[in-house]
């Protein structure tokens, strides 16, 4: 009998036929001892300790399904060479292509400066009234601002769409050029030629050996002294300390931040102090929309012999 492992995180169940036995584990403990038969294991909210262990312990494994949209903590935890891994590719995109358009609008409304001009009980009149929205200017409204988006994948294939209803000009950047879901994408390097008229970058890059630090100093230079940098992607891939030297030199006008290099951003971090850096607390996935469908589907493959979906290469 194939034993399959669910975490009790997950909330939308699978559909598990009635020959395969399911066992549910606690995240935060290891796999107990009366599963380590299994071979399929679900991973979502698994700390880095737990996954190695369950690494390590699960020595009749087959398949491991990570719901996370990134597949580098399971990558990290050291399965086996023959272990299926597969991702949550696609079950985060409007998640967190919902946030990445509530960050990009409180940077253009000014949301964080509002805020902190309430707690003062201070009428923050030179954000109200008339506002200069000439290209050029700092931004004032996502309607004609040009927003470049690198990593232009599943999520950006949401996003694009709701930053284009707003009037924004949006730009992809990818490995090759081209047009994908309606709208241009240029190469890493035409970015030179590209960032000096953008307005924002976002960045829905992954963790990666070549994505490290992939938005650095050299590349922040050549941003306009009004645009923001918004990073929704993996906190490796933003040199932060070349970030904070731009705010603070003021040759960026800001930043919303949703992925650090080290979570949980440390308290004693200058990232906190910055009055232009906006932070979220890696909030805008967290909601695999689909899961049980996922892993009903690569089930039935994994069972059948199939092809199942997301398979990452190792």
């Amino acid at each position: 009998m194939t034993t399959l492992l669910l975490p009790t995180t997950l909330s939308d169940d699978p559909t598990v036929p009635p020959d395969v036995r399911v066992v549910r584990y606690d995240v935060g403990e290891p796999v107990p001892d009366d599963a380590l038969d299994a071979d399929a294991l679900v991973l979502w909210g698994n700390g880095p300790e737990q996954t190695a262990d369950a690494a390590r312990r699960l020595t009749r494994l087959r398949w491991v399904q990570t719901l996370a949209a990134g597949p580098d903590a399971a990558l990290a935890a050291g399965f086996a060479d023959d272990v299926v891994l597969t991702s949550g590719r696609g079950l985060h995109d409007g998640p967190v292509a919902e946030h990445t358009l509530a960050l990009l609008l409180a940077a253009a409304r000014r949301l964080p400066d509002l805020v902190r001009a309430q707690d003062a009980h201070r009428w923050a009149g030179e954000l109200g009234g008339m506002q200069d929205t000439r290209p050029g200017q700092a931004i004032r409204t996502l309607d004609g601002a040009r927003v470049l988006i690198w990593g232009f994948g599943s999520i950006a294939a949401r996003l694009a769409p709701l930053l284009a209803a707003l009037g924004a000009q949006v730009t992809g950047v990818a490995t090759t050029a081209g047009d994908r879901h309606g709208f241009p994408v240029i190469s890493t390097f035409d970015l030179p030629d590209e960032l000096p008229l953008t307005d924002v970058l976002v960045s829905l890059l992954p963790a990666t050996p070549q994505t490290q630090h992939a938005v650095d100093a050299g590349v922040l230079s050549l941003l306009p002294r009004h645009a923001w940098v918004v990073n929704v992607g993996r906190g490796a891939t933003l040199d932060e300390a070349a970030l904070l030297v731009a705010l603070r030199e003021e040759r960026l006008a800001g930043a919303a931040l949703d992925v650090f290099d080290t979570e949980p951003l440390p308290a004693d971090s200058p990232l906190w102090d910055e009055p232009r850096l906006l932070i979220s607390p890696h909030a805008a996935g967290g909601r695999p929309m689909g899961s049980g469908d996922l892993i009903t589907a690569n089930l039935t493959a994994f069972l059948s012999g199939g092809k199942l979906r997301n398979v990452v290469e190792r």
